[in-house]
């Protein structure tokens, strides 16, 4: 798609909310040796957005922020930032973006207000406005009171908050989050995600986001479900869980082996089976229970309805769960990635 207008020409007012993306990836394919990270994919990011990729550890999702945030060169393909090629026009990307990485980049021995000072010196903020910037950013993230703390002092959610802090101070358009709750306790993961929720809105950033957590993923405009280095669905959280096609039944029972024949023979339904439980989709599962528990009567032990999960999209598109694809080859692939690197 050709940008005829620069995007830095256009009041970013009348940008939000448009249908001009303010990130654009054509047919990206990052290869490491023989290993394909990155697999031919193309998508757009509207601005004022959370925009999220979801997949399993080694799926791709790392190594396309860092073809986006400037720190990786593709293999072959085009990727866009406000307009701005990322190879080519690199030193412009970076002033439009900001990051949190997986893992804390902060200096553990300066206090908070030092850490985002010298990120404003290093972002060319104006000296007139950076005590402003700084003081604004850690009200926001609600360390205000610690800013005179050192770093090492803080819990893990107070890094990561303090990090999201960094990244605003110089105004980007895009902030990238490479799975920013890792490792946080689920108090820490819930106090984040409220105040990254409310960015777009308090400071007209689009977010991008990698993640592994479901609920999290939940909270995204639009969704690119990647797996194997390809986007196998993008859409809404709400479209691609009517790829599932309706509510997850499960039960347990005292046959499994005869009543999944029953219930697909019976009920028309395919059935699969985990943990020893029966897992079925039905358009209405209030209207289905009732049914299933009169053909099945005694045997059936326990019954579970729920609504669709990303996790119910990802294992309709791929035949797996996301917890079963880190566990089945990630590490492998990051080994020999790692061991590419350093060959290279």
């Amino acid at each position: 798609m050709e940008i005829i207008t620069p995007y830095d020409k256009i009041p970013r007012s009348l940008l939000r909310g448009s249908s001009l993306p303010i990130i654009q990836v054509e047919n990206l394919v990052k290869k490491f040796g023989n290993i394909t990270a990155v697999d031919d994919i193309s998508f757009e990011v509207e601005e004022g957005t959370i925009f999220g990729f979801l997949g399993p550890n080694g799926a791709g999702k790392t190594t396309t922020i860092n073809i986006l945030c400037t720190l990786l060169s593709p293999t072959s393909g085009r990727t866009l930032i406000a307009g701005h090629d990322c190879i080519s026009e690199s030193s412009e990307v970076r002033k439009a973006i900001g990051i949190v990485f997986q893992d804390t980049t902060l200096d553990k021995d300066l206090t908070a207000y030092e850490n985002l000072i010298f990120h404003a010196y290093l972002y060319n903020v104006p000296k007139s406005e950076m005590k402003k910037r700084v003081d604004d950013a850690l009200k926001f993230v609600d360390l205000y009171d610690r800013k005179d703390d050192l770093v090492k002092k803080f819990s893990g959610g107070m890094k990561r908050r303090l990090e999201v802090a960094r990244g605003l101070i110089h105004r980007p358009r895009v902030l990238f989050l490479d799975e920013p709750t890792l490792g946080l306790d689920p108090q820490s993961r819930t106090n984040l995600w409220e105040f990254i929720t409310t960015l777009p809105e308090k400071h007209n950033v689009t977010i991008f986001m990698t993640t592994h957590y479901m609920e999290e993923a939940e909270v995204c405009d639009r969704i690119a479900v990647i797996d194997n280095g390809k986007i196998i669905a993008i859409d809404s959280p709400e479209e691609l869980k009517k790829i599932v096609g309706g509510d997850v039944v499960s039960i347990t029972t005292t046959d499994n082996v005869h009543v999944r024949k029953e219930i697909e023979t019976v009920f028309k339904m395919g059935v699969s089976e985990k943990n020893d439980e029966l897992y079925m989709t039905c358009t209405r599962g209030d209207t289905c229970i009732p049914e299933l528990i009169r053909t099945l009567g005694e045997r059936v032990l326990s019954v579970r309805i729920q609504r669709p999960t990303l996790n119910d999209v990802f294992l309709k598109l791929t035949g797996k769960t996301i917890r079963e694809e880190e566990t089945s080859g990630s590490d492998s692939v990051r080994e020999s990635i790692r061991a590419y690197r350093r060959r290279h």
